[in-house]
């Protein structure tokens, strides 16, 4: 057999570097170069065809045209360190004609993160001062609890200013400290709710708090605070809790089927009390105003069935329509239960699917 003269004859993709750090870079630094050259050391022209970052941080360019044996090339990676705060490690996967088919390339380096303006720290802009948010969370809290939540504000003015919230709930308390923020000073808001003082209150709940600085109502300001309100069974004893109520729906789904606009439709979940103490129903409460609830008996004997029962009134609603409906209990393993409601809304002319 007579051999052809470069029958064997491969290109070799032989980079110089296959790394590169970019060692300690601000994030406001702005977009970081790397260029890793490479040498083709094989008999056979090389191909490049394509290059694929890991994410779309990287961006990257390369040599398109063929290169032939000895020639040289290159494959740039593009860093923007923006959104990023520590340590990382990006690849590039190189794809060509040599073997291996894929060679990859590793950038990597540390992002210090700049430090937020006073705008981004602070979000919500009440008059001269401006509080980190507009949202005070006191997440879930327990019925017999008193929580505690802090937020802190900053006075941008260059004028003395005093914080203070009007008219709030008996279950909740708000202060601010300092009293009175000199310019530039920050604060702390410090928020106390008291889920005792809510009693007729379950579930997410939230308030609307009225805001004045400087003795002045901040009009169409408010400072949304909200919970999450569950019971507190943590003091239940292992008898305690073989005995309870145990809150078993035949189903968490009912369908009514269809209904036509501006007409509504009767649904009911029906339950029982599979437990060995009284079931009771702490609150029902529905997902939208578009659901009207009846009235529940709130104390269920063992063994006995009863039901929850509503109206969904279908207005300018179309189509497929889910809607929920949310009952809290004495059941330990299902003190809050969503139900929903399901079925389709028919506009004049239309046929049921």
């Amino acid at each position: 057999m007579t051999l052809v003269a470069g029958m064997y004859a491969q290109p070799k993709l032989n980079f110089a570097n296959t790394r590169h750090d970019y060692g300690t870079m601000k994030e406001e630094a702005g977009k970081k170069e790397a260029v890793f050259s490479f040498t083709n050391t094989g008999d056979s022209v090389l191909v490049i065809t394509r290059v694929q970052p890991s994410c779309g941080c990287t961006a990257s360019d390369y040599t398109k045209s063929p290169v032939p044996p000895g020639g040289k090339g290159f494959v740039t990676a593009v860093f923007d360190p923006r959104g990023y705060n520590s340590r990382f490690a990006k690849s590039i996967s190189v794809y060509s004609n040599a073997k291996p088919a894929v060679t990859v390339l590793i950038i990597e380096g540390e992002v210090t993160p700049r430090e937020k303006t006073v705008e981004e720290q602070f979000t919500f802009a009440v008059g001269p001062v401006r509080f980190q948010s507009n949202h005070l969370a006191f997440t879930t809290t327990k019925k017999s609890e008193k929580k505690i939540r802090v937020m802190p504000v900053i006075n941008t003015s260059k004028e003395p200013a005093t914080i203070e919230f009007e008219s709030l709930p008996a279950h909740l308390q708000m202060k601010v400290s300092p009293a009175t923020l000199k310019p530039g000073e920050k604060g702390v808001i410090e928020g106390t709710y008291d889920a005792k003082l809510n009693s007729s209150a379950w579930g997410n709940v939230n308030d609307l708090v009225r805001i004045k600085v400087n003795g002045q109502p901040m009009p169409n300001i408010y400072l949304y605070v909200s919970a999450n309100l569950v019971e507190d069974f943590s003091g239940l004893s292992a008898q305690q809790l073989a005995n309870a109520p145990v809150f078993k729906l035949e189903s968490n789904t009912v369908d009514f089927g269809t209904i036509k606009q501006n007409s509504s439709a009767d649904v009911e979940f029906m339950f029982t009390n599979e437990g060995k103490t009284d079931l009771i129903i702490r609150h029902v409460k529905s997902g939208c105003g578009c659901t009207a609830l009846m009235p529940t008996e709130n104390v269920i004997k063992p063994g006995a069935k009863s039901s929850i029962k509503a109206k969904f009134n279908s207005g300018g609603y179309k189509g497929q329509i889910y809607k929920n409906i949310f009952v809290y209990t004495n059941d330990p393993k299902n003190s809050e239960v969503m139900l929903m409601i399901k079925g389709e809304v028919l506009v004049e002319g239309d046929k049921a699917k």
